[in-house]
């Protein structure tokens, strides 16, 4: 691996990060699909039935799962990310970030792309995590229901906060106590994922939507509306425009909310539930509104100016992919300078510019600016205090409530 570490990204740089908006080869459609396909329609039959196969937690003391870190005397990690989740240099071959982090650490980096969803990454390393075993990675970065049950099996090695200051220091507070993971003891987001609501101006007819009660109730809309197939996105969402919080719902809540849903089904307000194949509808007119996932809007956006976003005065759903350690994983503390080494200013502006997810790094502003100006005021990739105050995660489930409520929401969906 070629190894500098230029002070900015070039000119060049810039321009390829900007063409990613608009080419489609960037995380944004690929990313939102796969969240889709692998959370949505495999959770039942994956994840979902871990309790019920017989494999036991492996238990938490302390500071977690003991380890060996050979961090000291091997200057090497193993690093498995999502496709094109990274800055790329313009052969379309190179990480910057990472040779540049190579070059001040002296750190090699074994970078592989190899999470195409969540359910089947999990089902790659549970044998191993099961057996206490090393996985030969050292930092993974999963969904935050899947870092949840991760951490909650013991699978999952504590983070030591001396060798995270950046990362303490400049956390959004939106990201700093999720249920699943009080004050961040076991992870860090890598990016934050919001739920909005898309509608197309055109389609119609100038008038804003800005609602969950719009999407199901409003009869100019009837029949061009779309919900998207991940249970924690619809329900949630649904949940919030009830007055319900999606972080202390009950079954009765829940059960109201697919009620809800099941009656704009019935009556064919909604046309379908989608994963992220909602765009081209939406683009087209064929869908009015729909809930979205933010980093699709801004690709839609730079193609199509009648494509608009809204936050609901009730809230929005958020979540977060995120980075851990696994059990066994031979070089911890190497793993949590690269955690670091992201939550740094520069580094981390240089990372949103490229991927265009919000950033859940506090003061990038001007650093982003620096890059791209429409990225640092692009509310989407950077929540203004209004925004971010709005933000709602839905609560960690357990094993049984996860295989109950994806079975009644696979019924709605027809899946």
């Amino acid at each position: 691996m070629e190894q500098y570490e230029p002070d900015s990204p070039s000119a060049a740089q810039v321009a390829a990060m900007r063409r990613s908006l608009t080419n489609g080869r960037g995380a944004l459609t690929r990313r939102s699909m796969l969240r889709a396909t692998g959370v949505g329609a495999l959770t039942i039959g994956g994840v979902a039935g871990l309790g019920a196969c017989g494999i036991p937690p492996a238990g938490r003391e302390g500071d977690g799962p003991a380890s060996t870190d050979f961090s000291a005397r091997e200057k090497r990690l193993s690093f498995s990310n999502w496709t094109q989740y990274i800055d790329i240099g313009d052969d379309e071959k190179s990480r910057p970030s990472l040779e540049a982090f190579t070059k001040r650490t002296g750190i090699a980096v074994k970078y592989t792309e190899d999470i195409n969803d969540n359910v089947e990454f999990f089902g790659k390393i549970k044998p191993q995590l099961a057996a206490g075993q090393d996985t030969g990675r050292d930092l993974i970065c999963v969904t935050d229901w899947l870092a949840a049950r991760i951490i909650r099996l013991g699978w999952a090695q504590k983070l030591d906060p001396a060798n995270l200051p950046h990362a303490y220091a400049n956390l959004s507070s939106q990201f700093r106590r999720p249920d699943w993971d009080p004050g961040r003891s076991y992870s860090y987001p890598w990016t934050g994922i919001s739920t909005v609501i898309a509608y197309n101006r055109k389609a119609t007819g100038g008038r804003t939507v800005d609602s969950v009660t719009q999407l199901l109730d409003d009869p100019r809309l009837k029949g061009r509306v779309a919900f998207l197939s991940e249970m924690r996105d619809s329900v949630g969402m649904t949940l919030i425009d009830m007055g319900k919080d999606p972080g202390a719902f009950t079954d009765a809540d829940y059960d109201a909310a697919i009620g809800r849903l099941q009656k704009g089904v019935d009556t064919q307000q909604i046309r379908r539930f989608t994963g992220n194949d909602y765009t081209g509808d939406l683009a087209k007119g064929d869908l009015a509104a729909c809930l979205a996932w933010a980093g699709d809007v801004i690709q839609l956006q730079a193609d199509n100016p009648d494509i608009r976003f809204a936050i609901p005065n009730a809230g929005y759903i958020t979540s977060s992919d995120n980075l851990l350690v696994p059990a066994k994983a031979r070089h911890k503390t190497n793993a949590e300078k690269l955690i670091d080494y992201y939550y740094e200013l520069p580094n981390a502006a240089r990372l949103a510019a490229y991927i265009n997810y919000v950033c859940p790094v506090d003061g990038v502003r001007d650093e982003l600016s620096r890059i791209d100006p429409a990225l640092a005021s692009n509310t989407l990739i950077l929540p203004d205090k209004a925004m971010a105050a709005k933000s709602r995660a839905f609560r960690s489930l357990t094993s049984e409530e996860e295989t109950a409520y994806e079975e009644k929401f696979a019924k709605l969906i027809g899946a």
